[in-house]
């Protein structure tokens, strides 16, 4: 009868604990609350760009990427993301994907534009510049050019 008392204690320790790591888990990842604002990109390749890649203004997170889709009429990746709300972006804001390092994944970088007026939820960013594969990059710099004329 002790025994099942020590392995009842020590089970209910081993849920506790677990328990704790998966608050602090929680309470310091990097998520966009629910006070962000979502915008959409239309891009020809997104080539490594992954859902939950990060969004940056300036080097900073500001968001990260919440899906994409392929627009059956025009075949461009539309990306969309949420932005933190504290951040305004003009309407001429560029976004570029590119490599986060070397070795890392894909991020969304923005640009912001010099205009007045502000992209409101579920704007659109028109001005935009698609991924680069790094093959491409290494073709063009060992042979010159990857297009023929």
């Amino acid at each position: 009868m002790a025994r099942n008392i020590v392995e009842t204690i020590v089970g209910a320790l081993v849920l506790v604990v677990a328990g704790a790591f998966v608050f602090y888990a929680f309470s310091k990842s990097d998520r966009t609350g629910p006070d962000g604002y979502e915008i959409v990109a239309r891009f020809g390749r997104i080539d490594g760009l992954k859902r939950g890649a990060d969004v940056t203004l300036s080097g900073v997170k500001v968001g990260s990427v919440t899906g994409f889709s392929l627009d059956p009429k025009t075949y461009q990746a539309v990306v969309r993301f949420e932005v933190s709300s504290n951040v305004e972006l003009p309407t001429d804001t560029n976004a570029k994907i590119v490599s986060e390092s070397l070795l890392g994944g894909m991020v969304v970088v923005l640009e912001p534009g010099s205009d007045k007026q502000m992209l409101r939820r579920g704007g659109e960013i028109q001005h935009t510049q698609d991924a680069i594969p790094l093959t491409e990059l290494i073709a063009k710099f060992m042979f010159g050019s990857t297009g023929s004329k």
